[in-house]
């Protein structure tokens, strides 16, 4: 009986063991999004201190969001390579959301890239909500979205795209 038992408590440990397996792999594996998924309903404070929502996007336009934060070193190298791009991309809406609660820290990152002359960009913070972070699964920043006129998703980034690779996809939205 206590050779039954211990053979019934070993198989058992050993599903428990290959269920968290599973369950770990598919929670760390499962970093990409459907072709057909949605911008993500995000509700952000922007560094005019105005709440900013897929709502204010205008229609019929294609969409860059990136999910950053204004210390991240490759955040930075991001913007000093993108920077040079920005005016190909005017027609182009750019969501920058981050999960930093200070606005003086994104103003401070607005201010470096001069990215208030571009009306195009939007920069603000989802707060403690992480529903954006949630949504893409952000591991590491920058993450990278983009999406077509249509609102569905072309192409995500989940580590620093080359510049030429980014405006190539650009030019197919």
């Amino acid at each position: 009986m206590y050779h039954t038992y211990f053979f019934m408590k070993k198989n058992l440990s050993l599903v428990l063991l290959f269920g968290l397996i599973i369950t770990i792999c598919g929670s760390t594996c499962a970093q990409t999004l459907p072709v057909n998924s949605g911008i993500p309903p995000y509700h952000i404070l922007t560094t005019d201190s105005v709440y900013f929502t897929p709502a204010n996007l205008k229609k019929n336009k294609p969409v860059m969001v990136i999910y950053f934060m204004p210390d991240c070193g490759h955040c930075q190298h991001l913007m000093y390579d993108l920077k040079p791009e920005l005016p190909k991309l005017k027609d182009v809406q750019i969501v920058m959301i981050t999960y930093t609660p200070m606005l003086k820290a994104l103003q401070v990152f607005q201010r470096d890239f001069e990215l208030a002359k571009y009306h195009n960009i939007t920069i603000g913070t989802e707060g403690y909500t992480y529903l954006v972070q949630k949504f893409y699964h952000v591991q590491t920043t920058p993450y990278i979205a983009i999406y077509n006129k249509y609102g569905k998703l072309v192409q995500a980034y989940d580590k620093v795209p080359k510049i030429p690779v980014l405006m190539e996809t650009m030019k197919k939205v």
